[in-house]
Order: C-alpha cells, then structure tokens, then sequence
C-alpha cells in the first residue's frame, strides 16, 4: 500500500480556509437553502466565534424529513450535532481518515487553538490520497524508465 502524506493543513492550502456556517436560532429551511446554495453537504453552527455544532444534509433527513418536521419551524439547534469531531491543522490526512471512519461522519472542522479554521471532507480527504497516490505512481515509473537523476 502506498503510504499517505500531508497534514489536514496541507489540504486547507490547497482548497482554501472558506467555512459556510449557520447561527443556532436559523430555521433548518435557511440551512438548507445555504447548504444549497454554497453546494456543500454541511455547515459549521457558530453561536459568535464558538463552534457549536455541525448541520448536515443527514442531519435533515433523519431529524427533519422523515419524523414529519416543518422545516420552516425547527430551528437548527433543535436538530444539530452537537458532539463534534474535529482536527487541527497539524494532523495527518490519514488521523482525519481514521477519525471520520470511526465515527462515520463525512465531515472534520478544522480548529487551531479552539478557532475555527476550516473544514475537510471526506472527498476532500479522498482526493489527497489519490493526488498523492498518482504523484508517487509517477515518479516510480520515471524511476524505473531510466528518468532519475544522476
């Protein structure tokens, strides 16, 4: 198996440090207009600078949908994931793999001394390796054609 580098950091300089969020007093139709509208599967629930929670496509469809809710009427506070996992930019793709597979969740805010300071997903995750994967691939066959240097 070829082994995964980078750092949760690494992949926050390559896709950016933009975070969609949501305040906890928002109506879950809000949400999910937002969650349309920025074409992302979830949004950080920040009460001011505190983090407290994550609302996702799966949080409306398990918490809203299928129990018969108004979304118009439940607030997100009502309905969010409150026990959030997250990383710091200093933790290895593979940390944030291992966390998100463990936990089965999609996807990992990104805090550096208790700020938030992105988001990861899994795909975004997924991506990495493969771009890593390929690079190493690459190279090897560079290598074993003769192309390496002298």
């Amino acid at each position: 198996m070829i082994q995964c580098t980078g750092t949760i950091g690494d992949i926050l300089n390559h896709k950016g440090h933009q975070v969609w969020t949501i305040e906890p007093d928002a109506t879950v139709f809000e949400a999910i207009q937002r969650l349309a509208e920025k074409n992302v599967g979830a949004l950080l629930v920040m009460d001011g600078d505190r983090l407290v929670g994550i609302f996702s496509e799966r949080d409306y469809t398990r918490k809203v949908a299928l129990r018969g809710r108004s979304s118009k009427e439940t607030r997100v506070r009502e309905i969010l994931s409150d026990r959030v996992i997250c990383v710091s930019p200093q933790h290895s793709v593979e940390d944030g793999l291992r966390l998100m597979t463990e936990h089965r969740i999609r996807h990992l805010p990104v805090l550096d001394n208790q700020k938030v300071v992105g988001i990861v997903s899994i795909g975004d995750l997924v991506n990495w390796v493969i771009n890593q994967q390929s690079q190493t691939i690459r190279q090897l066959e560079t290598y074993i054609a003769g192309g390496y240097p002298g």
